[in-house]
């Protein structure tokens, strides 16, 4: 199916401005990405608010859908994007609330610790330490899903990996969107996308290596493409077909299936990095395939 004019229009701009992202300091995508969270947060105040939870070592919140009036001992557990090195509390309660409000589940948005300040494994601890806060607080594991898109994409697959290895419960489901699963970045489209991707700089990708996992690429927690997915549940993925980072879905997607595990991947056709999260038709629709995967994932609308 074509993309719609409007998608078009927008994929022009997003080519026009990445030349400006070589140039990007950490602070100002840091910047960026945190006022991108409160613009989102902000126009869906009236369908989510937020409630903080205390961590020691990062900060984290629940959004919670105002629909949710039955059954809400089910959760997200969240984790954000932005290459390890980008993504505070703000810019995760921005997807968060956008997930909350079209599940009508809490989501809880941990906005675990950041490169080069806290190297690996320090945002794999985090992301442990917020679902054994859901175990905690009386969440069972099968009324629990994962969530994450780019860095936290990869790094629910992460998480999982770690769970299943430490003899600890796994959640319902797992949902990654444009997962960063190879910090090898030697998956095929790597080179194949690098002229057409829109969004997504070889380069940049490299250095948020280096600044979080250098001499550690090879390993499973980093790389979860490099992983056993035995014992996974249903997991959902989701790709644009001209970003770079589609070969890492599409290695995840074969390896859970070479495991046993249940795994579906939805290719978006000319779509880039994170594409459900921009609101445009097929992002839209993007959104409402994952919502129905979460909901049936953790026992509800079945």
């Amino acid at each position: 199916m074509p993309l719609t004019l409007g998608t078009r229009l927008l994929r022009m701009q997003l080519r026009l401005t990445k030349p400006i992202a070589r140039f990007t300091t950490i602070e100002d995508a840091r910047r960026a990405q945190d006022q991108l969270g409160r613009i989102t947060a902000e126009a869906l105040k009236t369908k989510v608010s937020f409630e903080p939870v205390e961590f020691d070592r990062f900060t984290a919140c629940f959004a919670v859908s105002h629909a949710c009036q039955e059954q809400c001992d089910r959760a997200v557990l969240y984790l954000h994007g932005g290459g390890y090195t980008a993504g505070g509390l703000d810019y995760a309660k921005g997807f968060g609330a956008l997930l909350s409000s079209h599940t009508n589940l809490s989501v809880l948005c941990a906005a675990y610790r950041l490169a080069p300040e806290h190297k690996f494994p320090a945002a794999q601890d985090d992301a442990m330490d917020a679902y054994q806060y859901l175990l905690d607080s009386g969440y069972l594991p099968k009324h629990i899903a994962l969530v994450g898109e780019s860095a936290g994409g990869g790094l629910v697959l992460s998480l999982a990996l770690r769970l299943r290895d430490e003899g600890k419960p796994l959640p319902a489901c797992i949902v990654a969107i444009s997962p960063w699963a190879d910090l090898t970045l030697s998956g095929s489209s790597y080179s194949n996308n690098v002229r057409i991707d829109p969004t997504l700089i070889r380069e940049s990708l490299a250095f948020c290596v280096i600044s979080y996992a250098a001499g550690h690429e090879d390993e499973a927690y980093v790389s979860p493409v490099l992983g056993d997915f035995s014992g996974f549940p249903p997991t959902l993925l989701f790709a644009g077909s001209d970003e770079i980072l589609l070969s890492d879905a599409k290695t995840v997607h074969k390896r859970l299936k070479k495991a046993g595990a249940e795994s579906k991947l939805v290719i978006g056709e000319g779509m880039w990095h994170v594409y459900p999260v921009y609101g445009t038709p097929e992002g839209k629709a993007a959104l409402e395939e994952m919502s129905l995967f979460i909901r049936r994932g953790i026992g509800l609308d079945e």
